[in-house]
């Protein structure tokens, strides 16, 4: 029997990797329906490529455009909630490759419909874990994170007793940034920031993997999703991103996990949860690449970031949702040449000390409506503030 699988956010990054793993397995898959936010062109063909008959196109006015154009048998929604009113079947597994925190409320509303959420969307992991696992308690749903640290670290870790972890270490890059000086760092230019050496990324991404808030991200994430303390968790460069995760057992051995640098792999294991198919592009140990491997210990003075995770313990408070969105913010105005790559670190280092921001630290969202308004709050605070940066 083919397995249904929706796919949000099909046409980004995690979304067209998904697609051409079911391309491979025609036989396997039934795809139920796809999202997307604005990309109806890429949308429409993925539809057509895979027979689907479910789009969901979240901007509105890139909704009324495509519903307009639409002269095929094909049902198009605004939202997961429409297309949930439309079709409440379970299906078996539900990709998020939604990015930033508009993923947080699509993630909540499919949760009831399906067996497996398989999720890249760190924002939302980040900012409303607290909602996402109550709700998946509910409907007795299995969450597998698709990022590799965090599918790696949970491959690892799956079936695991706690109070048996010593510590996990999730595996950076480095960045683009990692063999510069100082001083090239102070006058880098932004082709030279989002160019990464291992992975092909977006922008954004690429950019917060040269300041290391990347990882700071999927750490906090990893503290939610495993319910680990923020203590048993630490970063290592790792230059050549062959080894996503260590894991050191209070049993006196450590596991590591190894792959080439693909989205493939952790997806495909996902989607294949339980099954005995075989990674079909799969490759021989590398041991050029494991005989080379060096372990770095960050930085505090090119990575200056990392002083955040001394900060008090991560929580579910509004601080993770702050943060989140103070570094969109400083990011976006980067990557418009409004600030330049030290001045951006250093306002976010400021800013997160601002009363206007530390007063909600010990407060607690107790729905995802606070979370937004929250959103909203910080973006506020930049649009009056932007030009005091």
């Amino acid at each position: 029997m083919k397995k249904k699988i929706i796919i949000l956010g099909s046409t980004g990054s995690i979304g067209k990797t998904t697609i051409n793993i079911i391309k491979k397995f025609p036989n396997n898959f039934n795809i139920i329906a796809l999202s997307t936010n604005k990309n109806i062109a890429l949308i429409s063909n993925q539809s057509k490529l895979l027979n689907v008959k479910n789009l969901i196109i979240h901007d509105y006015k890139s909704y009324l455009k495509f519903r307009k154009k639409n002269k095929k048998k094909i049902n198009i929604f605004n939202s997961v909630e429409d297309y949930i009113k439309f079709n409440k079947e379970k299906v078996d597994n539900v990709i998020i490759g939604i990015s930033g925190i508009n993923g947080l409320v699509p993630t909540l509303k499919i949760i009831p419909i399906t067996k497996i959420i398989s999720s890249g969307n760190k924002e939302s992991i980040i900012c409303g874990w607290n909602f996402i696992q109550k709700s998946l308690k509910k409907y007795k749903t299995i969450f597998i994170p698709i990022d590799s640290e965090h599918f790696s670290v949970w491959s690892i870790i799956n079936n695991v007793e706690k109070k048996l972890i010593k510590k996990i270490y999730l595996t950076a890059s480095g960045g683009p940034l990692l063999k510069k000086t100082m001083t090239q760092i102070k006058n880098v230019k932004i082709k030279d920031v989002v160019k990464h050496p291992n992975w092909s990324m977006g922008k954004k991404i690429s950019v917060d993997s040269a300041t290391m808030m990347n990882k700071i991200f999927e750490l906090i994430e990893a503290s939610k999703i495993f319910n680990i303390s923020i203590n048993k968790l630490d970063i290592i460069i790792h230059p050549k991103s062959y080894v996503h995760a260590l894991v050191n057992f209070e049993t006196g051995y450590s596991k590591l996990l190894i792959h080439d640098t693909k989205m493939e792999i952790p997806i495909f294991n996902s989607i294949f949860h339980e099954t005995k198919t075989s990674y079909p592009d799969n490759k021989s140990i590398n041991f050029d690449i494991l005989n080379d491997s060096k372990f770095i210990k960050p930085s505090l003075k090119k990575f200056p970031y990392l002083r955040i995770l001394k900060r008090k313990k991560i929580s579910d408070s509004f601080f993770e949702v702050i943060l989140v969105i103070i570094n969109d913010e400083l990011v976006d105005m980067y990557l418009k040449n409004k600030i330049n790559f030290n001045k951006m670190q250093k306002t976010l280092l400021k800013l997160i000390k601002n009363k206007a921001f530390t007063k909600y630290y010990n407060k607690y969202p107790k729905n995802i409506n606070d979370i937004f308004k929250m959103v909203d709050r910080v973006k506020n605070y930049f649009k009056k503030h932007e030009e005091n940066f």
